[in-house]
């Protein structure tokens, strides 16, 4: 039910091009989500109850450990309706914190230079942004050591 709450243009700012919910769902996405490598990824999510007591998803963030380095790379993903919320600073810095108790170097990420949320999140928290010569990304990073 969570990718419903999602906008064909927020599914696009996370995965830079169009993608269906069958996608989001497919196999390989649901096998990802369920069988963690925890020394590897993780991820948090936000949850609410609807008004039947039910438990929603409402947002999600992801921390992957980048092969062959001490960084991890960042994603985050909130239902359109918690956008503008501080649900996506709020699991950003909870990410940052477990990056600084994995000891990761560094957190980043890729970002649509549209991605103007995610940008001034990023900002906020003190990452360092940079345009990815040649490309159609900003850079975001931010140290920890």
């Amino acid at each position: 039910s969570f990718n419903r709450t999602l906008s064909p243009y927020s599914i696009y700012l996370r995965y830079f091009h169009p993608v269906s919910p069958a996608q989001l769902m497919s196999h390989d996405q649901l096998a990802m989500l369920c069988f963690v490598d925890y020394d590897r990824e993780l991820a948090l999510v936000a949850e609410r109850k609807d008004e039947r007591g039910r438990t929603q998803i409402v947002g999600m963030g992801q921390l992957t450990k980048l092969q062959g380095t001490n960084d991890g790379e960042f994603a985050i993903l909130i239902s359109d309706q918690y956008q503008r919320t501080g649900l996506g600073t709020e699991l950003l810095s909870r990410l940052i914190q477990i990056g600084r108790d994995e000891k990761l170097d560094r957190i980043v990420a890729e970002i649509l230079p549209e991605n103007e949320g995610m940008r001034r999140i990023c900002q906020k928290l003190g990452f360092e942004m940079s345009k990815v010569p040649g490309g159609n990304v900003v850079f975001a990073e931010l140290a920890l050591a």
